[in-house]
């Protein structure tokens, strides 16, 4: 069903181009990450900045169709059995976190790393990294998570909820390739949580043409919201002008 703004451009973005021998480099730097965890626990503290940017390279670049994966949740769930949530966590905090820290992150370690993504994420250009990094070197675990709850509670940040769902393996391929596409459209900055409302919101616009006004204004309000601002003035410029013809008539 084509929804109300269709996701579906005019030109489809093209696939990224496979590049089998870098493939090769960055899932063997994977695997061997992996494997010096089994021999020593703490393994992946160490290196766990290393092991998110290398996936998050495996999954823009679709490394893991040199194994014949049909999707990049299918190759995680090779590598992090029952444990996927984690991966995500260690390629958002090499997507959050800026560069000039992640050299210090071995240091702090796996679990302050999160607490310092979730900071990036929210406060975004106007992350103070060294004053936090500071803070999660000289605070003990618990007690930075606090400070971090402190800070995130007094700004107006809507609330997160994980939510969990069974798929089939037959069902993966399409999920998969619907959130790359809108990932390709909406900018690969964007979180898959984002690009997954943008593709409810646009089929719910087209679902409740004949339906529910109520729900079509929700999902069009929801659209609106998640457009870049020149293209949100634009469009409530458009309204404006509608508005003034229905006056006129």
């Amino acid at each position: 069903m084509i929804g109300l703004t269709n996701l579906r451009p005019s030109e489809i973005p093209a696939a990224p181009l496979f590049n089998e021998k870098r493939a090769r480099c960055v899932l063997g730097k994977i695997d061997a990450i992996l494997a010096q965890e089994k021999a020593m626990d703490q393994q992946r503290d160490v290196r766990f900045v290393e092991l998110g940017e290398n996936l998050c390279e495996v999954r823009a670049c679709q490394h893991w169709r040199l194994e014949k994966f049909e999707s990049f949740d299918a190759f995680l769930e090779s590598r992090f059995p029952g444990s996927r949530r984690k991966a995500y966590y260690l390629m958002a905090i090499h997507e959050h976190l800026p560069a000039k820290i992640k050299p210090s992150l071995k240091a702090v370690g796996w679990s302050k790393a999160v607490e310092l993504m979730r900071v990036a994420r929210s406060d975004g250009g106007k992350f103070a990294s060294a004053t936090w990094l500071h803070k999660a070197q000289q605070l003990p675990k618990e007690q930075f998570k606090e400070e971090v709850e402190r800070h995130l509670s007094g700004k107006e940040v809507e609330p997160s909820e994980i939510i969990y769902f069974k798929f089939y393996k037959s069902q993966l391929p399409v999920i998969e390739q619907a959130l790359e596409m809108a990932s390709r459209m909406l900018g690969s900055d964007k979180s898959r949580s984002y690009c997954l409302e943008m593709i409810c919101a646009d089929f719910l616009a087209g679902a409740s043409l004949d339906r529910d006004p109520n729900t079509l204004l929700l999902s069009v309000s929801k659209l609106v919201q998640l457009l870049p601002e020149p293209q949100k003035l634009e469009f409530l410029h458009e309204i404006e002008s509608w508005r003034q013809k229905e006056i006129a008539a």
